[in-house]
């Protein structure tokens, strides 16, 4: 990751600690018990997802990425604070509805093997797809939650969503590789499969809710091709100056204190 952009980043990542009012996870419980026994498993799963489980690039070479650049390990590490946080405010929602927090699941062992194994190019692109793909999930979610808490935990990690999707749109526009029509393709496809695991498992969690599964798959539609429009627009692009090293370092304080706060703190 060039330091392209990585003041802006940093700071975008600091500044979206602000103004995060805490869902109201007491608020009466509207929903009905059968809906609730139905939604909890797909809660479970996604809070050993987002940040529960190994919140870190684990390719084989994922060290190698990350400690390239002062610039890498920083947004590398503010990134993945807030998937911490994601977890945080889910492990809230299972505990409101009355569940249990899982260790294990066999797809998010197979997703970290798969991560393992390959290149952090690779797993790079996976986690983006992921991150399109559980936009589209947490849309649908809070339009059929009937759950002011649930609702508003969506509204949070779909801001924080946007930003990530945003932040690798800029990550890819700068990174000087060109993309043809075979890259387009195998972008299209791999989403669409990420979309489908994530559904097989998730769908029928969702459906005594109201959601359907062509309303889904629309919202992964809209989700994929607003990635690459805007993606291939901005490529062209003239390219910012890389951020000056006295920008990124005037955050460094902010971050080391981001860093002693993780864990149970809201981001």
């Amino acid at each position: 990751m060039r330091p392209t952009h990585a003041a802006k980043w940093i700071r975008h990542f600091l500044a979206n600690r602000r103004n995060r009012p805490e869902p109201q996870w007491d608020a009466p419980i509207r929903l009905e018990p059968s809906v609730v026994r139905k939604l909890l498993p797909s809660i479970e799963q996604f809070k050993l997802g987002d940040g529960g489980g190994p919140a870190s690039l684990i390719a084989r070479d994922a060290a190698q990425y990350r400690n390239s650049s002062e610039e890498t390990r920083m947004l590398v590490d503010l990134w993945f604070e807030e998937e911490r946080e994601h977890s945080r405010l889910l492990g809230q929602a299972v505990r409101r509805f009355g569940g249990r927090e899982i260790l294990s699941h066999w797809s998010f062992t197979a997703f970290c093997a798969c991560r393992r194994v390959i290149g952090v190019r690779a797993e790079l692109q996976i986690l983006l797809l992921t991150e399109l793909v559980s936009t589209a999930y947490y849309r649908v979610l809070r339009r059929h939650a009937q759950d002011g808490p649930l609702e508003a935990m969506c509204s949070l990690i779909l801001r924080d969503e946007a930003g990530h999707v945003a932040f690798h749109r800029d990550r890819l526009a700068t990174d000087g590789r060109s993309r043809g029509l075979f890259w387009m393709l195998q972008f299209w496809l791999c989403g669409f499969a990420a979309a489908t695991m994530l559904w097989v498992n998730h769908g029928p969690c969702l459906h005594p809710l109201g959601a359907r599964t062509s309303e889904y798959y629309r919202e992964v539609h809209f989700q994929l091709s607003r990635f690459m429009r805007r993606l291939f627009r901005s490529e062209p692009r003239e390219q910012l100056a890389p951020a000056r090293s006295s920008e990124v370092s005037a955050n460094a304080p902010q971050l080391v204190q981001l860093n002693q706060g993780s864990g149970t703190s809201s981001l």
